[in-house]
């Protein structure tokens, strides 16, 4: 097991990054072609105090905070909320080019007392993992460039009372950017999305045809989510995009036509068909049922009677 480290200030970063100190105890944005890690840092497990935004070309590294790996090869932005454990691995498949981009390090108590303080836990991509990353084209990848650097120069002037607001404004900007660029990703990886809808399929079709659900219960949206090696958010937030409908719904979509089969070709009793399913009481089995399907289970057995 690797070590983990706990860093706790931007500082922390920029001395494991052999950098000098930041410029502003709470915010920092690092030209990555100036990073050198020490030799043993793929040894290293970390989780940090503060959001991280990257957007990094032919970085030698593998970011482990995730799984799932996609196709594209434009710019890539990374969005990693504090209190988030990763490490590094290498990375086979970077080319000879010289890494560059930018990592902007934001400690929450830099936006203390903003609009930011609260909303930007609405961001969801914060809890994507780095191969959920956002692509961009150069054309985007030079307008969120320019937003970094905006950023860059408002701390490295006099701070006087609006700094930080401005800050905030340029960083809001540029999140809502993300948003949208996000909401286009999801539109055009249609094909890569709708392999993961039929992995889904598949693993829950396997999940309920399985003997022990008694013992192993209900599936989980958690659970889903990391057998497809997704966040939980972003593979609901896939899945409303592509069928209207997030996890939890295609669950019990599944469990309701898998509970209509042995209903209609089993004799099995209602609270047996509640277990077989995972339900710890058939009366939670009952009330699911009836919700999905405005009948009772023994109403619609008798319907194939």
């Amino acid at each position: 097991m690797k070590d983990l480290k706990h860093f706790k200030k931007v500082a922390d970063y920029h001395k494991l990054a052999n950098l000098s100190g930041p410029e502003h105890p709470l915010i920092s944005l690092v030209d990555y072609s100036t990073v050198s890690y020490p030799s043993d840092i793929t040894s290293l497990r970390w989780k940090q105090d503060y959001y991280t935004i990257g957007l990094k070309r032919n970085i030698p590294y593998k970011l482990f905070y995730g799984q799932q790996e996609y196709d594209f090869d434009e710019g890539v932005m990374t969005f990693i909320a504090p209190h988030q454990i990763m490490s590094l691995g290498d990375n086979p498949n970077v080319n000879a080019a010289k890494p560059s981009g930018w990592l902007l390090l934001i400690h929450p108590d830099f936006l203390w007392n903003t609009s930011l303080a609260e909303s930007i836990h609405k961001y969801d991509f914060f809890k994507y993992s780095v191969n959920e990353s956002l692509f961009l084209s150069e054309k985007e990848e030079a307008m969120i460039e320019d937003l970094l650097k905006n950023i860059q120069r408002e701390y490295q002037a006099n701070i006087d009372k609006f700094s930080q607001q401005i800050i905030v404004s340029q960083l809001e900007l540029l999140l809502n950017y993300a948003n949208r660029f996000y909401e286009r990703q999801f539109i055009t990886r249609q094909i890569a999305n709708h392999q993961i809808s039929e992995q889904l399929d598949q693993l829950l079709t396997d999940y309920f045809n399985n003997d022990d659900l008694i013992d192993k219960g209900l599936p989980t949206v958690t659970l889903v989510a990391e057998h497809l090696n997704l966040s939980p958010n972003y593979l609901s937030n896939l899945l409303k995009s592509l069928t209207g409908q997030s996890t939890q719904q295609h669950i019990h979509n599944k469990l309701i036509e898998k509970a209509k089969l042995k209903l209609s070709s089993t004799s099995l009793s209602v609270s047996e068909i509640a277990y077989s399913l995972g339900f710890e009481q058939a009366a939670s089995f009952s009330k699911l049922f009836k919700n999905k399907t405005e009948m009772s289970p023994l109403e619609f057995r008798k319907t194939y009677n």
